[in-house]
C-alpha cells in the first residue's frame, strides 16, 4: 500500500465524513483526496517524476500533511523535515537526499532563503501559506489544475525518507517502504483497541509517530484533530469537545498533562487508547496516568522500525484483577504479533530468556536501509538482523525490557551498570521529574556513575537524600556518586535527552 491507500480507504467509507480537523474547520476526506490529485498535477507539472524526493518543511498543519498524499499519488517520495532542526540539520538533510522540491512554512523562510543557495539539487520551492519573492505561493503553484482522480505509477516501493533522530553525528537518511508502513499500520489495528471511527488528537510532531499514526485512524474513516502548537490546556479542550478516542504524547509531556490542574475535572470518558512512548517513563508516574487518565498503551519501536516492535495495550497494565502490573511498567511490552525479535551477544549469537544483549529485530517492519549509506547499513544489519542499538532482555513471560543504549552502559569499579535501571529508581522519588544518568571517569572506580535530575514544579530536591533513596533500591554499587540538579535538561528535537550535552557540560567544569 502507498500513503494514498490510506487516506482512499477512509473516502470509500464516507468522503464527505472530516478528514483533517485544525481551529474548528475540517477538511473532509474528499476534500483532501481532491487536494491531492491537483498536488500530483503540480508535482508533474513541475518535472517532478516518480521516485523523486520531495520534501515537507512546515509544523503541525492539515495543508502541509495533505501534500504527504499528493506526493504519494505522483509517485514521488516523502522527506519530512523536523521543523525544530537548525539551517545547517535541515540543508544536509535537503542535500544529502537529494530532494528536488521544497514545500514549506512562511514561519521557515528565513531558514530557506539562507540555505537555498547552496543545494543545487534543489529545483524548485513551494511557499504553503503566502508569495514569497524566491518562492510562488501554494495557491498559485497549483492554479488552473483540475481535482478529477490522477494518479502515477511508483518505480519501487519506497514511499518515504525521514532522518534519524540520533542524539550524536550526522542524520542518516532511513528508507521506509509502503510494505513497512503496511506492516505498521497492521499491528497498530491489530494490537490496540478501535471501535467505530476513530477521533485522534495530534500535538506531537506529524514529522514523527503522531504523523504515521495517522494512516491507521484513515483505514477507518477516523477524524484527525490537529494542534499547532504544543498547549496542554487547548489538549484538555480539545478531547472533551471532539470525544477524542486515541492520541500519543512522549513521556515529558505526559508528566506536564499530569501537573496540569484542570486534568481531574476534564471529561476524558472517551478515550479508547492513550500511548505513549519514544523515551523511557517513571513507573510512578504512569501509575498516576493510570489512575487519573486511564487507557495508557505503550509502543516501542524506531526510526528504522517504525514504533511497532513491542506493544503493551491498555488491559496488559493490570492483573486479572484489576491492581496495576506494576512489575510490567517499565517494560516496554510485549514482541508484536509480526515481528521476529531476540537479544544477541556481540559475536552474533541470540540468547535465552533473562540474558541480556543487543535487541535485535527483523521482518516486514524493518527499513531497506539507509540511503546512500551502505556501510552503515551493513553494520546495522549484520548476521543478518537489524541491530537496534539498545541493550535489553526478555523475561519468561515474553515481555521486553530495554536497560540502556549499548553506548550508555557504565563500567563502575569492574560491574556493567545500565543507566535506565538506575533512572528508574531516580524517577521512583516523587520529586523527580525527570532524570539523566551518565558515565565519567573516576581515578577510583574507572567510570563513576553520575545523575542529572530535574525537580517537579514546586519540590526541591536534597541530593544526599536522594542518594540514599536509590541505595534502598538498586544498592550502593548502582547508586549515583555524584547527583546534580537542574532546573531542565537538554533534549533533542523529538524530546530525547541529551546525554552527550550532558557529559560535555559536566566534563567542562
Amino acid at each position: 500500500m502507498r500513503f494514498i491507500d490510506y487516506l482512499d480507504k477512509g473516502a470509500s467509507l464516507g468522503a464527505d465524513a472530516p478528514c483533517l480537523t485544525m481551529d474548528g474547520r475540517d477538511l473532509s476526506y474528499q476534500d483532501v483526496q481532491r487536494l491531492s490529485y491537483r498536488i500530483a498535477r503540480g508535482l508533474d507539472r513541475s518535472t517532478i517524476a516518480p521516485g523523486e524526493k520531495v520534501a515537507i518543511l512546515s509544523g503541525n498543519d492539515p495543508l502541509a500533511f495533505a501534500c504527504v498524499f499528493g506526493i504519494s499519488r505522483a509517485g514521488a517520495v516523502w522527506c519530512p523535515i523536523n521543523p525544530r532542526n537548525e539551517a545547517a540539520e535541515n540543508k544536509f538533510i535537503l542535500d544529502q537526499f537529494d530532494c528536488s522540491l521544497l514545500l514549506f512554512h512562511s514561519d521557515f523562510a528565513a531558514m530557506v532563503e539562507a540555505v537555498r543557495q547552496d543545494l543545487p539539487k534543489l529545483k524548485t520551492l513551494i511557499c504553503l501559506d503566502t508569495e514569497l519573492p524566491f518562492a510562488p505561493s501554494f495557491d498559485r503553484w497549483l492554479a488552473g489544475l483540475a481535482e478529477d482522480p490522477y494518479q502515477r505509477e511508483t518505480i519501487d516501493d519506497l514511499v518515504m525518507i525521514p532522518g534519524t533522530g540520533g542524539t550524536t553525528g550526522k542524520p542518516k537518511g532511513v528508507m521506509l517502504s509502503g510494505r513497512n508502513i503496511e506492516a505498521m499500520t497492521a499491528l497498530t489495528l491489530m494490537g490496540y483497541p478501535f471501535k467505530d471511527r476513530p477521533i485522534y488528537l495530534a500535538l506531537a510532531p506529524l514529522t514523527h509517530a503522531a504523523g504515521v499514526l495517522c494512516f491507521p485512524i484513515m483505514t477507518l474513516g477516523g477524524r484527525i484533530v490537529i494542534m499547532h502548537h504544543p498547549d496542554i490546556g487547548e489538549f484538555l479542550d480539545l478531547i472533551a469537545r471532539y470525544r477524542v478516542t486515541h492520541t500519543f504524547l512522549p513521556p515529558t509531556v505526559i508528566y506536564m498533562l499530569l501537573d496540569h490542574p484542570r486534568l481531574d475535572s476534564t471529561d476524558l470518558g472517551s478515550l479508547q487508547c492513550f500511548w505513549y512512548g519514544a523515551a523511557p517513563i517513571s513507573a510512578t508516574r504512569l501509575a498516576e496516568a493510570l489512575r487519573r487518565i486511564g487507557p495508557m498503551a505503550q509502543l516501542f519501536g524506531q526510526t528504522e522500525a517504525p514504533m511497532m516492535i513491542s506493544m503493551m495495550a491498555p488491559e496488559q497494565h493490570y492483573h486479572p484483577d484489576g491492581s496495576i502490573a506494576m512489575e510490567r511498567l517499565t517494560s516496554a511490552g510485549r514482541i508484536s504479533p509480526l515481528v521476529q525479535a531476540g537479544i544477541m551477544d556481540a559475536d552474533g549469537k541470540l540468547l535465552p530468556a533473562g540474558s541480556r544483549g543487543e535487541i535485535v529485530v527483523r521482518g516486514s517492519l524493518v527499513m531497506e536501509g539507509y540511503y546512500k549509506n551502505p556501510e552503515a547499513t551493513a553494520e546495522a544489519s549484520a548476521h543478518g538482523w537489524h541491530h537496534t542499538g539498545d541493550i535489553g532482555y526478555i523475561d519468561g513471560d515474553g515481555y521486553l525490557f530495554i536497560v540502556d543504549r549499548a553506548k550508555d552502559m557504565i563500567i563502575t569499579g569492574g560491574f556493567n551498570v545500565y543507566s535506565i535501571e538506575v533512572e528508574n529508581a531516580l524517577r521512583a522519588h516523587e520529586a523527580v521529574q525527570d532524570c539523566a544518568v551518565i558515565g565519567l571517569p573516576d581515578d577510583k572506580w574507572g567510570e563513576r556513575i553520575v545523575a542529572v535530575v530535574q525537580p517537579r514544579a514546586g519540590q526541591q530536591i536534597d541530593a544526599t537524600a536522594l542518594a540514599a533513596f536509590v541505595k534502598q533500591q538498586i544498592g550502593s554499587i548502582k547508586t549515583p556518586k555524584q547527583i546534580e540538579v537542574w532546573d531542565d535538561l537538554p533534549r533533542s528535537r523529538v524530546g530525547k535527552v541529551l546525554k552527550p550535552d550532558i557529559r560535555a557540560r559536566l566534563a567542562d567544569r
